[in-house]
Parts: C-alpha cells; sequence; structure tokens
C-alpha cells in the first residue's frame, strides 16, 4: 500500500481537484489492438472569437431540464 500523493494537470477551467492518492490511479496501458486505438480529438476552430467543432454523428439525445444534450462524434 502506498502512501503517495501525485498532482496532475488538467485542462484550463476544469474546476477538480488536482492531487490523488497514489492508491487511486492505476497505470494507463497501450493499447494490444490496432482497433482499440483512438486518435485525439482535433482542435476547434476559432470564429468570432468562439470555438466551432465539426460534428460527424449525433449518436444520443436526452432532455436536461429545459434543454437538450446530445453525444456526438
Amino acid at each position: 500500500m502506498g502512501l503517495g500523493a501525485f498532482q496532475l494537470e488538467f485542462p484550463e477551467g476544469w474546476a477538480i481537484h488536482n492531487v490523488f492518492n497514489e492508491d487511486l490511479l492505476t497505470q494507463c496501458d497501450e493499447p494490444k489492438f490496432k482497433g482499440q486505438h483512438k486518435e485525439p480529438a482535433l482542435p476547434p476552430t476559432i470564429v468570432n472569437e468562439k470555438k466551432e467543432y465539426k460534428v460527424e454523428e449525433i449518436r444520443k439525445h436526452m432532455k436536461q431540464g429545459r434543454g437538450t444534450q446530445y453525444l456526438m462524434y
């Protein structure tokens, strides 16, 4: 059982505590098969100082309060 803690770096604007006990972390293993590898998401395009993303597919949606949330790829 370890007693160490790790401070992680998160993207700017994330409201999450960034120090974790090592017992709560697991090592990331590289994908064993080609089908398990995912390409990183492309960065957004900036238009009129706002982020814009290209949506290829809407996979799910659900009502959230008065609005709707979408799972997009």
